[in-house]
């Protein structure tokens, strides 16, 4: 059976102002106690109580992983979103009672790189901080590039320079792109001009990351990592016609037709099967199941846009089949 969704009660220890419109939440297990260990670029699922029930959004967690008494969360409020964001600047104060998932990484630190450069737009800075911190800790050298609007935006500024003295081997570099005459970061420069074996990171906004994309596509997959925290434009893939096939679950012995106008999680979901989910987006992994047969058609940010996508596993929150039936490890 999968794991509750939300299994985790903590209590909002402080509520900070880090920049304009964005605020971090401090979380603490109610009663005291640790908190389950995670690695930098983790995220975690938060219920945001609202009037009409709550809303699940998920969250970098930014503080130092080393840390087990408390979980940091930083949120941009964006009144376009879906309403989360919103929420939690509108009605979560100190006190407050949330629940929260067990952390998870799509976007793991490779701690052994030669060099990480680190690349963030906005609110995107929320994972990079924990991974600057990780990486400060251990003595391995990084530049973080964290691309702002106006420089009342730059989140955690403050802390993010604490981490980087001079002469050590980190290194913090503020680009303020929304002024008059201001000009953008050049990721196909910062790409080309990186020494070899070097890491490239990117969380922000979706024309960013579709940028960052263009500037490494040349690059190895496993030099590159991306964090979506929305939904780009649908991939061709995605955009192709949706046919029906068939979905076998090997551990229940169980068969679902899946038809055009439905998703594999939809159906599963409709049959009785429990099935970890959350954003339905293809975004956060919580889906991600094995696929022991059967060729998957990945229509997710997180697999479909690498240069040679997994045919082991796959998002079946979003993702399809390529042909008649799918095997799956359920």
């Amino acid at each position: 059976m999968a794991a509750e969704p939300i299994p985790l009660s903590v209590r909002v220890q402080a509520v900070r102002a880090e920049a304009l419109d964005v605020l971090s939440f401090e979380l603490c297990a109610e009663g005291g106690g640790l908190l389950p260990a995670f690695t930098a670029g983790s995220h975690i699922d938060v219920a945001i109580p609202t009037a009409a029930g709550p809303l699940l959004r998920q969250y970098s967690l930014c503080n130092d992983p080393e840390e087990r008494q408390r979980y940091v969360i930083g949120v941009g409020r964006d009144v376009a979103s879906r309403g989360g964001s919103v929420a939690l600047h509108d009605g979560v104060r100190a006190g407050a009672l949330l629940r929260i998932g067990m952390p998870r990484n799509n976007f793991a630190l490779d701690e052994a790189a030669p060099l990480s450069l680190l690349v963030a737009g906005g609110i995107g800075i929320t994972p990079m901080l924990a991974m600057a911190r990780r990486l400060a800790r251990l003595g391995r050298p990084w530049t973080l590039y964290h691309c702002v609007r106006s420089p009342c935006r730059a989140a955690f500024a403050e802390e993010l320079q604490a981490l980087a003295p001079p002469g050590g081997q980190g290194r913090v570099v503020t680009v303020v792109d929304g002024l008059p005459g201001a000009a953008r970061l050049d990721l196909a420069a910062l790409v080309r001009e990186a020494p070899q074996g070097a890491h490239f990171y990117c969380c922000g906004p979706v024309p960013m990351l579709e940028a960052f994309g263009r500037a490494t596509q040349g690059l190895p997959d496993a030099r590159v990592h991306v964090e979506w925290f929305s939904a780009p434009a649908p991939a061709a893939a995605a955009e192709a016609p949706a046919g029906s096939f068939s979905v076998q679950l090997k551990r229940r012995n169980r068969r679902f037709d899946i038809p055009a106008d439905k998703t594999i999680l939809e159906v599963l979901l409709d049959g009785g099967i429990d099935v970890d989910h959350s954003c339905r987006e293809g975004l956060c992994g919580t889906c991600e199941t094995r696929v022991l047969s059967g060729t998957p058609d990945h229509r997710d940010p997180v697999l479909a846009g690498r240069k040679d996508p997994p045919q082991d596993r796959m998002l079946v929150c979003v993702s399809r089949c390529t042909g008649p039936a799918l095997l799956l490890d359920l």
